[in-house]
C-alpha cells in the first residue's frame, strides 16, 4: 500500500472537518491550526488512550495540571531564560528568517540571496502579569509542562504518600516561538504535550530507562502505528541536552522523512536539584526504609499529543479500488477513531428511519455514533470509511421482522447479521482491542 502524501492528508483534514486554518477569515497565521468537530474528538481519544495507558493503568503515576504561566525564577532555575534559543539568521535579500542548522550552504533556500551571521533567539513567549508593561512584571508563557511538575515534586509527595519509583502525568498546552514552524500540525508554536516525570533511585535509573522505552514503543504499535514506519534513535553525546544523561527518540516516517514523536530522556537529578537550589526548599526524598535522603532521578517520556495525531492519520489514510470504485480509507484503531459507529436505514421509509434512529440514540450512551439517511447505502458507506468510522449498522427489511441488523467492518468491508439487542456487547468488544 503507497504511503501517504502530507497533501492528501491535509487536504482530507480540512474536508471532512478535522483540521482548520487558524483565522482563516483573516488570511490565517502561520501555524496556526485549528481542530474541528472531528479532529478535536480525535485529539481527545489520543490523550485519552494515552492517559489510560500511562496513569490510569498502573498504580505508581498520578496525575497534574499545573498553570500554563509560573514564577519567573522557575524558568531561570530551569535554564530556559538563558539557554532555550535556537540560532536564527537573516536573509538580506527577501528579508525571511530561518533557523541557522536548518540552512545549508550560508545562502538563502528562498532567494539565494546573502545570509546574516547567526545569532540566538530565545524560543519563549513574553508576556506580562497585570496592568504594567515593565521588566518587574515580565512572565511567560511554559515552553514544556515539565516544569511544573517538578516545582510540585513536594506537594504531590506529601499529599499522595507516593514510594520510589513513582510517576507524575501531565497533559497540556506549551508554546514556542519557532523560527520555522511548519509541515501541517508537526511543527507548531501552540502545541499539547503528554509528559511523564518518572522519579526513581539514583543507581535504578538506566533499568527505568530501558522500560520506559518498551513502554511508549509499544504504545504506538497496539494503537496500529505500521513497525516498519517506527524506530528508536538514540542522541549522541554531542547532542544531548545539558540536563540529560541519555535520550532516544521515538521517531516515525512522515513524509517528509523521518521526525521525534517523542523523547525518553534520563534527565538525572538536574531539575530537582536546580530547583531546590533556587527556592531555597528541600526537594530530596526519604527512603524510610533504608534511613536515606536523596535527589531522585527523573526518567521522562515526552511525547507530543499534535503529532501523534499526525502520524496516526498518515499512517492510517489509504486509497484504493473497489468494484471500480475509488475508496479512501481512514484505517484509525476503533479506540481513536472519532466516530465508533455509523446508523443507517436503509430506506427512509416503513418504519426504517425511526428503527435506526432508536438504535442510534441507544448507542450514543455508550459510544460516539453518527446517523445518516442521506444518499445510497455504499455512498454513505464510503462517507464514514473517509472518516475513519469502523462500524457500520443497517436497518433494512429483516430488521422489521426479525430485529436483526447488518454490522460492517470498515477495513476489511465484511458484515454480519446480529441481533440489534446485541450490538453493545458487541462493539464494546471489537473497540476495545489490545489496549481496552
Amino acid at each position: 500500500m503507497p504511503a501517504a502524501t502530507m497533501e492528501q492528508v491535509v487536504n482530507l483534514c480540512k474536508r471532512r472537518g478535522f483540521v482548520f486554518p487558524g483565522s482563516e477569515i483573516y488570511g490565517g497565521l502561520g501555524a496556526s491550526l485549528d481542530y474541528g468537530p472531528l479532529g478535536v474528538e480525535l485529539k481527545r481519544n489520543v490523550k485519552d488512550a494515552w492517559w489510560r495507558a500511562v496513569v490510569t493503568r498502573r498504580d505508581d503515576v498520578v496525575g497534574l495540571d499545573a498553570a500554563i504561566i509560573m514564577h519567573p525564577r522557575v524558568w531561570e532555575a530551569s535554564g530556559h531564560v538563558s539557554g532555550f534559543t535556537d540560532p536564527l539568521v537573516d536573509c538580506k535579500s527577501c528579508k525571511q528568517r530561518f533557523r541557522a542548522d536548518h540552512v545549508q550552504g550560508g545562502v538563502c533556500p528562498e532567494c539565494g540571496g546573502e545570509l546574516t551571521e547567526a545569532r540566538q533567539f530565545n524560543l519563549m513567549f513574553k508576556t506580562y502579569v497585570g496592568p504594567v508593561e515593565d521588566t518587574a512584571h515580565v512572565a511567560h508563557l511554559r515552553p514544556e509542562t515539565a516544569q511544573g511538575t517538578f516545582v510540585n515534586f513536594r506537594n504531590v509527595l506529601e499529599t499522595s504518600r507516593l514510594k520510589l519509583p513513582f510517576g507524575i502525568a501531565q497533559v497540556g498546552r506549551s508554546f514556542r516561538n519557532e523560527i520555522t514552524p511548519g509541515n501541517f500540525l508537526f511543527r507548531t508554536r501552540e502545541f499539547e504535550q503528554m509528559e511523564l516525570e518518572y522519579f526513581v533511585r539514583p543507581g535504578e535509573d538506566d533499568k527505568w530507562f530501558d522500560h520506559w522505552r518498551a513502554e511508549r514503543m509499544r504504545w504506538y504499535l497496539d494503537l496500529g502505528i505500521a513497525r516498519e514506519r517506527l524506530r528508536e534513535r538514540p542522541h549522541g553525546a554531542d547532542e544531548l541536552a545539558h540536563y540529560a544523561k541519555g535520550c532516544v527518540d521515538i521517531e516515525y516516517q512522515f513524509p517528509f522523512g523521518w521526525a521525534e514523536l517523542e523523547g525518553i530522556a534520563n534527565r538525572t537529578d538536574f531539575d530537582l536539584r536546580r530547583h531546590s537550589e533556587h527556592s531555597g526548599k528541600d526537594l530530596t526524598y526519604f527512603d524510610e526504609e533504608r534511613r536515606e535522603r536523596f535527589l531522585p532521578y527523573v526518567i521522562e517520556p515526552a511525547a507530543g499529543a499534535d503529532r501523534s495525531l499526525l502520524a496516526f492519520l498518515v499512517d492510517a489514510y489509504s486509497e484504493e479500488e473497489v468494484e471500480g470504485e475509488a475508496r479512501t480509507v481512514l484505517r484509525l484503531h476503533p479506540q481513536l477513531a472519532p466516530c465508533k459507529a455509523a446508523v443507517f436505514p436503509l430506506l427512509r421509509k416503513d418504519g426504517q428511519p425511526e428503527r435506526a434512529h432508536a438504535i442510534y440514540d441507544d448507542l450514543r450512551r455508550h459510544f460516539s455514533a453518527d446517523y445518516d439517511q442521506a444518499g445510497s447505502i455504499g455512498r454513505r458507506y464510503r462517507r464514514q470509511d473517509e472518516v475513519g468510522t469502523p462500524f457500520g449498522i443497517t436497518v433494512d427489511h429483516d430488521t422489521m421482522r426479525d430485529g436483526t441488523v447488518t454490522l460492517r467492518e470498515r477495513d476489511s468491508m465484511a458484515q454480519i447479521r446480529i441481533p440489534a439487542d446485541r450490538l453493545i456487547e458487541e462493539l464494546r468488544g471489537r473497540i476495545s482491542g489490545p489496549q481496552g
